[in-house]
Protein backbone atom coordinates (compact mmCIF):
# COMPACT_ATOMS: atom_id res chain seq x y z
CA UNK A 1 0.00 0.00 0.00
CA UNK A 2 2.75 2.35 0.47
CA UNK A 3 3.57 2.76 -3.22
CA UNK A 4 0.09 3.30 -4.15
CA UNK A 5 0.79 6.14 -1.60
CA UNK A 6 4.06 7.17 -2.94
CA UNK A 7 2.49 7.27 -6.73
CA UNK A 8 -0.30 9.25 -6.20
CA UNK A 9 0.62 12.91 -7.19
CA UNK A 10 2.09 10.61 -10.25
CA UNK A 11 -1.11 9.16 -10.87
CA UNK A 12 -3.03 11.82 -10.82
CA UNK A 13 -1.26 13.78 -12.99
CA UNK A 14 -1.56 10.80 -15.56
CA UNK A 15 -4.96 11.26 -14.97
CA UNK A 16 -5.16 15.07 -16.15
CA UNK A 17 -2.82 14.09 -18.97
CA UNK A 18 -5.56 11.80 -20.12
CA UNK A 19 -8.37 13.96 -19.52
CA UNK A 20 -9.89 11.91 -16.75
CA UNK A 21 -12.16 14.58 -16.02
CA UNK A 22 -16.07 14.90 -15.75
CA UNK A 23 -17.62 18.58 -16.02
CA UNK A 24 -20.16 20.36 -14.89
CA UNK A 25 -22.64 23.23 -15.66
CA UNK A 26 -23.11 25.98 -13.38
CA UNK A 27 -24.91 29.21 -14.08
CA UNK A 28 -24.79 28.47 -17.58
CA UNK A 29 -20.92 27.83 -17.72
CA UNK A 30 -19.35 24.40 -18.43
CA UNK A 31 -16.07 23.91 -16.01
CA UNK A 32 -14.50 21.04 -16.39
CA UNK A 33 -12.57 19.56 -13.67
CA UNK A 34 -10.37 16.55 -12.57
CA UNK A 35 -12.07 13.63 -10.50
CA UNK A 36 -9.35 13.34 -7.35
CA UNK A 37 -8.05 9.82 -7.02
CA UNK A 38 -6.87 8.18 -3.36
CA UNK A 39 -4.99 5.21 -3.90
CA UNK A 40 -5.87 3.58 -0.68
CA UNK A 41 -8.47 1.25 -2.39
CA UNK A 42 -11.68 -0.44 -0.92
CA UNK A 43 -11.30 -4.01 -0.51
CA UNK A 44 -14.02 -6.67 -0.42
CA UNK A 45 -13.76 -10.28 0.56
CA UNK A 46 -14.75 -12.73 -1.69
CA UNK A 47 -17.31 -14.24 0.82
CA UNK A 48 -18.90 -10.46 1.13
CA UNK A 49 -19.37 -9.96 -2.92
CA UNK A 50 -20.87 -13.19 -3.64
CA UNK A 51 -23.30 -11.73 -1.26
CA UNK A 52 -23.50 -8.65 -3.02
CA UNK A 53 -23.47 -10.41 -6.59
CA UNK A 54 -26.73 -11.97 -5.83
CA UNK A 55 -28.42 -9.61 -4.25
CA UNK A 56 -27.84 -7.17 -7.03
CA UNK A 57 -28.51 -9.50 -9.94
CA UNK A 58 -31.62 -10.63 -8.06
CA UNK A 59 -32.39 -6.58 -8.12
CA UNK A 60 -31.82 -5.33 -11.92
CA UNK A 61 -34.10 -8.60 -12.76
CA UNK A 62 -36.92 -7.22 -10.59
CA UNK A 63 -36.49 -3.89 -12.03
CA UNK A 64 -36.03 -5.40 -15.80
CA UNK A 65 -39.47 -7.34 -14.84
CA UNK A 66 -41.43 -4.36 -13.84
CA UNK A 67 -39.88 -2.09 -16.35
CA UNK A 68 -40.87 -4.85 -19.06
CA UNK A 69 -44.98 -5.36 -17.52
CA UNK A 70 -45.03 -1.35 -16.50
CA UNK A 71 -44.64 -0.90 -20.31
CA UNK A 72 -46.49 -4.04 -21.07
CA UNK A 73 -49.47 -5.80 -19.09
CA UNK A 74 -49.00 -3.75 -16.03
CA UNK A 75 -49.99 -6.58 -14.06
CA UNK A 76 -48.58 -4.86 -10.64
CA UNK A 77 -50.82 -1.60 -11.27
CA UNK A 78 -53.65 -3.96 -11.64
CA UNK A 79 -52.89 -5.98 -8.84
CA UNK A 80 -52.76 -2.81 -6.83
CA UNK A 81 -49.14 -3.70 -5.30
CA UNK A 82 -47.91 -0.29 -6.37
CA UNK A 83 -50.54 2.50 -6.69
CA UNK A 84 -51.44 3.53 -10.33
CA UNK A 85 -51.50 7.04 -9.96
CA UNK A 86 -48.04 6.84 -8.40
CA UNK A 87 -46.06 5.15 -11.52
CA UNK A 88 -47.67 7.07 -14.12
CA UNK A 89 -47.12 10.87 -12.51
CA UNK A 90 -43.19 9.53 -12.12
CA UNK A 91 -41.42 12.46 -14.30
CA UNK A 92 -39.83 9.07 -15.89
CA UNK A 93 -42.69 7.88 -17.39
CA UNK A 94 -42.69 7.97 -21.21
CA UNK A 95 -46.13 7.26 -22.78
CA UNK A 96 -44.14 7.49 -26.07
CA UNK A 97 -42.35 4.30 -24.93
CA UNK A 98 -45.67 2.55 -24.41
CA UNK A 99 -46.23 -1.00 -26.47
CA UNK A 100 -42.35 -1.12 -27.30
CA UNK A 101 -40.87 -4.39 -26.40
CA UNK A 102 -36.91 -4.10 -26.85
CA UNK A 103 -34.67 -6.65 -28.25
CA UNK A 104 -34.43 -9.90 -26.02
CA UNK A 105 -37.06 -7.65 -23.49
CA UNK A 106 -34.20 -6.13 -22.04
CA UNK A 107 -34.38 -2.89 -20.76
CA UNK A 108 -31.77 -2.06 -18.12
CA UNK A 109 -28.90 -3.65 -20.26
CA UNK A 110 -26.76 -1.13 -17.09
CA UNK A 111 -27.67 -0.79 -14.16
CA UNK A 112 -25.38 1.39 -11.20
CA UNK A 113 -26.47 0.40 -7.77
CA UNK A 114 -25.49 2.96 -5.08
CA UNK A 115 -24.92 1.10 -2.17
CA UNK A 116 -23.43 2.12 1.42
CA UNK A 117 -22.05 -0.10 4.09
CA UNK A 118 -23.50 0.55 8.00
CA UNK A 119 -21.07 0.23 10.36
CA UNK A 120 -22.63 -3.08 11.91
CA UNK A 121 -21.60 -4.16 8.28
CA UNK A 122 -24.82 -4.33 6.67
CA UNK A 123 -25.04 -3.33 3.02
CA UNK A 124 -27.94 -1.36 2.25
CA UNK A 125 -29.17 0.29 -1.42
CA UNK A 126 -29.38 4.15 -1.50
CA UNK A 127 -30.52 4.56 -5.21
CA UNK A 128 -30.87 2.55 -8.13
CA UNK A 129 -29.41 4.14 -11.77
CA UNK A 130 -31.19 2.77 -14.79
CA UNK A 131 -30.86 5.38 -17.11
CA UNK A 132 -27.36 6.89 -18.07
CA UNK A 133 -25.36 5.40 -15.17
CA UNK A 134 -21.77 6.46 -15.11
CA UNK A 135 -18.32 6.22 -13.86
CA UNK A 136 -17.21 2.27 -15.00
CA UNK A 137 -14.00 4.01 -16.53
CA UNK A 138 -12.71 5.67 -13.60
CA UNK A 139 -11.92 2.56 -11.54
CA UNK A 140 -10.35 1.48 -15.02
CA UNK A 141 -7.91 3.84 -15.98
CA UNK A 142 -7.22 3.78 -11.84
CA UNK A 143 -6.48 0.56 -11.82
CA UNK A 144 -4.12 0.62 -15.34
CA UNK A 145 -2.08 3.32 -13.84
CA UNK A 146 -1.73 1.85 -10.28
CA UNK A 147 -0.46 -1.44 -11.57
CA UNK A 148 2.12 0.35 -13.96
CA UNK A 149 3.19 2.67 -10.85
CA UNK A 150 3.07 -0.72 -8.99
CA UNK A 151 3.36 -4.26 -10.22
CA UNK A 152 4.12 -5.48 -7.27
CA UNK A 153 1.32 -4.83 -5.29
CA UNK A 154 -0.88 -6.96 -7.96
CA UNK A 155 1.27 -9.90 -7.91
CA UNK A 156 0.84 -10.10 -3.89
CA UNK A 157 -2.75 -9.70 -3.51
CA UNK A 158 -5.44 -11.70 -4.86
CA UNK A 159 -7.15 -9.53 -6.57
CA UNK A 160 -10.35 -10.17 -9.35
CA UNK A 161 -9.02 -8.15 -12.92
CA UNK A 162 -11.69 -5.21 -13.48
CA UNK A 163 -10.12 -5.21 -17.25
CA UNK A 164 -13.06 -7.33 -17.77
CA UNK A 165 -15.89 -4.79 -17.83
CA UNK A 166 -15.03 -3.88 -21.85
CA UNK A 167 -15.63 -7.41 -22.69
CA UNK A 168 -18.77 -7.63 -20.41
CA UNK A 169 -19.77 -4.66 -22.60
CA UNK A 170 -18.53 -5.74 -25.55
CA UNK A 171 -20.88 -9.33 -24.75
CA UNK A 172 -23.94 -7.57 -23.71
CA UNK A 173 -24.05 -4.98 -26.57
CA UNK A 174 -23.75 -8.25 -29.10
CA UNK A 175 -26.50 -10.22 -27.50
CA UNK A 176 -29.10 -7.43 -28.14
CA UNK A 177 -27.44 -6.15 -31.33
CA UNK A 178 -30.28 -6.62 -33.98
CA UNK A 179 -27.39 -6.59 -37.56
CA UNK A 180 -24.69 -4.24 -37.95
CA UNK A 181 -22.23 -2.40 -35.88
CA UNK A 182 -21.90 -0.81 -32.02
CA UNK A 183 -21.61 2.55 -31.35
CA UNK A 184 -21.28 4.92 -28.45
CA UNK A 185 -23.52 7.54 -29.05
CA UNK A 186 -22.03 11.12 -27.08
CA UNK A 187 -23.63 14.17 -27.18
CA UNK A 188 -20.05 15.36 -27.34
CA UNK A 189 -17.19 16.72 -25.62
CA UNK A 190 -19.02 19.37 -23.57
CA UNK A 191 -20.79 16.50 -21.76
CA UNK A 192 -20.05 16.30 -18.53
CA UNK A 193 -18.79 12.09 -19.08
CA UNK A 194 -17.09 12.49 -22.17
CA UNK A 195 -14.15 10.77 -20.88
CA UNK A 196 -16.04 7.86 -20.17
CA UNK A 197 -17.73 7.92 -23.55
CA UNK A 198 -14.76 7.75 -25.34
CA UNK A 199 -12.83 5.56 -23.41
CA UNK A 200 -15.49 2.90 -23.48
CA UNK A 201 -16.23 3.31 -26.53
CA UNK A 202 -12.46 2.09 -27.23
CA UNK A 203 -12.25 -0.51 -24.69
CA UNK A 204 -15.27 -2.23 -26.29
CA UNK A 205 -14.45 -2.09 -29.87
CA UNK A 206 -17.28 0.12 -30.65
CA UNK A 207 -17.39 3.26 -32.49
CA UNK A 208 -17.59 6.75 -30.70
CA UNK A 209 -20.76 8.14 -32.97
CA UNK A 210 -21.80 12.24 -32.34
CA UNK A 211 -25.63 12.65 -33.25
CA UNK A 212 -24.41 13.92 -36.68
CA UNK A 213 -22.87 11.00 -37.87
CA UNK A 214 -26.12 8.79 -37.58
CA UNK A 215 -28.77 8.62 -39.99
CA UNK A 216 -32.44 6.80 -40.62
CA UNK A 217 -33.54 5.66 -43.87
CA UNK A 218 -35.98 2.89 -44.94
CA UNK A 219 -36.51 2.36 -41.35
CA UNK A 220 -32.97 1.09 -40.50
CA UNK A 221 -30.00 3.13 -38.76
CA UNK A 222 -26.79 4.09 -40.34
CA UNK A 223 -23.65 5.21 -39.52
CA UNK A 224 -22.06 7.63 -41.85
CA UNK A 225 -18.21 6.88 -42.93
CA UNK A 226 -16.70 9.68 -44.52
CA UNK A 227 -14.93 8.66 -47.38
CA UNK A 228 -17.11 5.53 -47.26
CA UNK A 229 -20.64 3.43 -47.73
CA UNK A 230 -23.03 4.22 -44.24
CA UNK A 231 -22.57 1.33 -41.63
CA UNK A 232 -26.01 -0.08 -40.64
CA UNK A 233 -26.20 0.26 -36.83
CA UNK A 234 -27.14 -2.96 -34.43
CA UNK A 235 -26.96 -1.36 -30.99
CA UNK A 236 -26.83 1.77 -29.43
CA UNK A 237 -25.45 2.53 -25.91
CA UNK A 238 -26.56 6.18 -25.76
CA UNK A 239 -25.03 8.96 -23.06
CA UNK A 240 -28.00 11.20 -24.54
CA UNK A 241 -30.76 11.64 -21.67
CA UNK A 242 -34.15 10.60 -23.19
CA UNK A 243 -35.31 13.92 -23.58
CA UNK A 244 -33.04 14.67 -25.84
CA UNK A 245 -32.55 11.59 -28.00
CA UNK A 246 -34.74 12.34 -30.98
CA UNK A 247 -36.84 15.33 -31.71
CA UNK A 248 -39.43 14.00 -33.41
CA UNK A 249 -40.87 11.87 -30.52
CA UNK A 250 -39.34 13.93 -27.67
CA UNK A 251 -38.19 17.91 -27.33
CA UNK A 252 -38.76 19.51 -30.90
CA UNK A 253 -35.85 21.64 -30.47
CA UNK A 254 -32.99 19.33 -29.30
CA UNK A 255 -29.75 19.55 -31.51
CA UNK A 256 -27.94 16.85 -29.95
CA UNK A 257 -30.47 13.99 -31.22
CA UNK A 258 -31.04 11.47 -34.32
CA UNK A 259 -34.40 11.87 -36.19
CA UNK A 260 -36.39 8.93 -36.33
CA UNK A 261 -33.82 6.85 -34.58
CA UNK A 262 -37.37 5.82 -31.79
CA UNK A 263 -39.70 4.96 -34.50
CA UNK A 264 -36.44 2.05 -35.84
CA UNK A 265 -36.46 1.08 -32.26
CA UNK A 266 -40.35 0.75 -32.03
CA UNK A 267 -39.81 -1.20 -35.13
CA UNK A 268 -37.07 -3.65 -33.47
CA UNK A 269 -34.53 -2.64 -35.92
CA UNK A 270 -32.04 -1.42 -33.54
CA UNK A 271 -31.09 -1.98 -29.47
CA UNK A 272 -30.89 1.11 -27.55
CA UNK A 273 -28.92 0.82 -24.72
CA UNK A 274 -30.60 1.77 -22.06
CA UNK A 275 -33.80 1.51 -23.23
CA UNK A 276 -35.83 4.89 -22.99
CA UNK A 277 -38.28 5.53 -20.80
CA UNK A 278 -36.32 3.89 -17.61
CA UNK A 279 -36.71 6.45 -15.45
CA UNK A 280 -39.97 5.24 -14.25
CA UNK A 281 -37.95 2.33 -12.37
CA UNK A 282 -35.31 4.96 -10.59
CA UNK A 283 -37.56 7.57 -9.57
CA UNK A 284 -36.41 7.69 -5.43
CA UNK A 285 -39.91 7.10 -4.79
CA UNK A 286 -40.22 4.00 -6.80
CA UNK A 287 -37.47 2.87 -5.00
CA UNK A 288 -39.69 2.56 -1.76
CA UNK A 289 -40.99 -0.35 -3.76
CA UNK A 290 -38.67 -2.27 -5.01
CA UNK A 291 -38.34 -5.12 -2.29
CA UNK A 292 -42.19 -5.40 -3.06
CA UNK A 293 -41.11 -6.29 -6.99
CA UNK A 294 -38.82 -8.45 -6.10
CA UNK A 295 -41.16 -10.25 -4.38
CA UNK A 296 -43.75 -9.99 -6.85
CA UNK A 297 -41.72 -10.54 -10.14
CA UNK A 298 -39.62 -13.24 -8.54
CA UNK A 299 -41.16 -14.69 -5.54
CA UNK A 300 -38.31 -14.24 -3.15
CA UNK A 301 -37.42 -11.74 -0.22
CA UNK A 302 -34.68 -8.93 -0.93
CA UNK A 303 -31.49 -10.14 -0.43
CA UNK A 304 -30.07 -6.12 0.03
CA UNK A 305 -32.10 -4.20 2.01
CA UNK A 306 -33.47 -0.82 0.93
CA UNK A 307 -32.44 2.30 3.58
CA UNK A 308 -35.34 2.75 5.75
CA UNK A 309 -37.94 5.02 4.04
CA UNK A 310 -40.60 6.89 4.55
CA UNK A 311 -43.54 7.74 1.16
CA UNK A 312 -45.04 11.09 1.80
CA UNK A 313 -47.65 10.02 -0.79
CA UNK A 314 -48.44 7.68 2.18
CA UNK A 315 -50.95 9.78 4.84
CA UNK A 316 -49.00 7.42 7.22
CA UNK A 317 -45.46 8.22 6.70
CA UNK A 318 -46.58 11.71 5.67
CA UNK A 319 -47.06 12.24 9.13
CA UNK A 320 -43.91 10.40 10.26
CA UNK A 321 -42.51 12.55 7.99
CA UNK A 322 -43.19 15.83 9.56
CA UNK A 323 -42.92 14.55 13.15
CA UNK A 324 -39.55 13.58 13.39
CA UNK A 325 -38.08 15.80 9.96
CA UNK A 326 -35.12 16.93 12.12
CA UNK A 327 -33.56 13.84 12.19
CA UNK A 328 -34.69 12.39 8.88
CA UNK A 329 -32.92 12.76 4.98
CA UNK A 330 -35.57 14.28 2.64
CA UNK A 331 -34.86 13.72 -0.88
CA UNK A 332 -36.37 15.02 -3.70
CA UNK A 333 -37.24 12.30 -6.61
CA UNK A 334 -36.42 14.49 -9.10
CA UNK A 335 -32.99 15.45 -8.71
CA UNK A 336 -29.71 13.47 -9.19
CA UNK A 337 -25.97 13.86 -8.07
CA UNK A 338 -26.42 14.73 -4.71
CA UNK A 339 -28.73 17.30 -5.65
CA UNK A 340 -32.06 17.91 -3.58
CA UNK A 341 -31.22 16.26 -0.56
CA UNK A 342 -31.81 18.20 2.72
CA UNK A 343 -31.00 16.58 6.34
CA UNK A 344 -32.87 17.73 9.03
CA UNK A 345 -30.64 18.18 11.53
CA UNK A 346 -28.56 20.64 9.62
CA UNK A 347 -31.72 23.08 9.15
CA UNK A 348 -33.53 25.76 11.63
CA UNK A 349 -36.56 25.86 13.10
CA UNK A 350 -37.60 28.13 10.37
CA UNK A 351 -36.04 26.10 7.64
CA UNK A 352 -37.82 22.69 8.66
CA UNK A 353 -41.12 24.45 9.01
CA UNK A 354 -40.61 25.82 5.56
CA UNK A 355 -39.69 22.42 4.34
CA UNK A 356 -42.48 20.73 5.95
CA UNK A 357 -45.28 22.55 4.47
CA UNK A 358 -43.49 22.33 0.93
CA UNK A 359 -44.07 18.05 1.63
CA UNK A 360 -47.43 18.60 2.59
CA UNK A 361 -48.37 20.66 -0.67
CA UNK A 362 -46.26 18.56 -2.65
CA UNK A 363 -46.03 14.93 -0.96
CA UNK A 364 -45.44 12.93 -4.40
CA UNK A 365 -41.99 14.96 -4.77
CA UNK A 366 -40.27 13.66 -1.73
CA UNK A 367 -39.09 10.63 -0.04
CA UNK A 368 -37.47 10.30 3.46
CA UNK A 369 -34.86 8.09 4.88
CA UNK A 370 -33.73 7.36 8.30
CA UNK A 371 -29.36 8.42 7.65
CA UNK A 372 -27.47 5.40 7.86
CA UNK A 373 -24.19 6.15 9.67
CA UNK A 374 -21.96 4.14 7.09
CA UNK A 375 -18.86 3.86 7.17
CA UNK A 376 -15.45 5.87 6.97
CA UNK A 377 -12.71 5.03 4.85
CA UNK A 378 -9.25 6.03 4.98
CA UNK A 379 -8.23 8.72 2.39
CA UNK A 380 -4.80 10.51 1.87
CA UNK A 381 -4.88 13.76 3.33
CA UNK A 382 -2.10 16.28 1.84
CA UNK A 383 -3.52 19.31 3.70
CA UNK A 384 -0.73 18.94 6.00
CA UNK A 385 3.47 17.93 5.59
CA UNK A 386 3.37 14.79 4.95
CA UNK A 387 0.73 12.10 4.41
CA UNK A 388 -1.80 11.41 6.42
CA UNK A 389 -4.58 8.59 6.71
CA UNK A 390 -7.86 10.69 7.63
CA UNK A 391 -11.53 8.79 7.37
CA UNK A 392 -14.29 9.88 5.33
CA UNK A 393 -17.59 8.77 4.30
CA UNK A 394 -17.86 6.37 1.10
CA UNK A 395 -20.62 5.10 -1.04
CA UNK A 396 -20.10 2.12 -4.21
CA UNK A 397 -21.68 1.96 -6.86
CA UNK A 398 -21.77 -1.65 -8.26
CA UNK A 399 -22.16 -1.96 -12.10
CA UNK A 400 -24.37 -4.85 -13.27
CA UNK A 401 -24.60 -5.61 -16.52
CA UNK A 402 -27.60 -7.39 -18.10
CA UNK A 403 -27.65 -9.21 -21.45
CA UNK A 404 -27.39 -13.88 -22.13
CA UNK A 405 -27.37 -13.56 -18.01
CA UNK A 406 -27.19 -10.68 -15.71
CA UNK A 407 -23.30 -10.20 -14.52
CA UNK A 408 -22.04 -7.93 -11.97
CA UNK A 409 -18.60 -6.50 -12.40
CA UNK A 410 -16.24 -7.48 -9.77
CA UNK A 411 -15.17 -3.88 -9.10
CA UNK A 412 -16.89 -0.80 -8.69
CA UNK A 413 -16.79 2.89 -8.53
CA UNK A 414 -16.16 3.87 -4.55
CA UNK A 415 -17.05 7.77 -4.08
CA UNK A 416 -15.99 9.52 -0.90
CA UNK A 417 -16.33 13.23 0.51
CA UNK A 418 -13.61 15.19 1.17
CA UNK A 419 -15.74 16.89 3.35
CA UNK A 420 -15.07 15.32 6.81
CA UNK A 421 -18.66 16.55 7.86
CA UNK A 422 -20.66 15.79 4.84
CA UNK A 423 -22.44 12.21 3.87
CA UNK A 424 -22.47 13.26 0.32
CA UNK A 425 -20.11 11.76 -1.73
CA UNK A 426 -21.02 12.76 -5.07
CA UNK A 427 -18.28 14.19 -7.82
CA UNK A 428 -20.34 17.15 -8.33
CA UNK A 429 -20.38 18.04 -4.74
CA UNK A 430 -16.52 17.84 -4.32
CA UNK A 431 -16.02 14.48 -3.80
CA UNK A 432 -13.44 11.87 -4.78
CA UNK A 433 -12.85 8.38 -5.67
CA UNK A 434 -11.06 5.39 -4.78
CA UNK A 435 -10.50 1.63 -6.85
CA UNK A 436 -12.47 -1.31 -5.32
CA UNK A 437 -10.55 -4.34 -4.76
CA UNK A 438 -12.63 -7.40 -4.73
CA UNK A 439 -10.39 -10.25 -3.33
CA UNK A 440 -10.47 -13.42 -5.53
CA UNK A 441 -10.35 -15.82 -2.54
Amino acid sequence: MRELIEHREGINRLMARYGVKFGIYKNNEFHEQLFPFDPMPRVISADEFEVLRKGLTQRVDALNAFLADVYGEKKIVKDKVIPEDFIFSSKGYLPQCEGIVPPKKIYSHISGIDLVQAKDGEWYILEDNLRIPSGASYPMIARELTRRASPRTFINNHIEDNRGYASMLKQMMDNVNTGGINVVLTPGRYNAAFFEHSYLAERSGAILAMPQDLFVENNYLYYRQYGGNPLKVGAVYRRISDEYLDPMCFLPESLIGVPGIMEVYRSGHVALINAPGNGVADDKGIYYFVPHMIKYYLGEDAILKNAPTYLAFYEKDRNFILEHLNRLVVKDVSEAGGYGVVFGSDLSAEKLEELKQIIINEPRRFIAQEVIDFIDLDIVDDSKAGDHLVPRKADLRAFVLTGEKTMVWPSGLTRFSRNPDSFVVNSSQGGGFKDTWVLSR
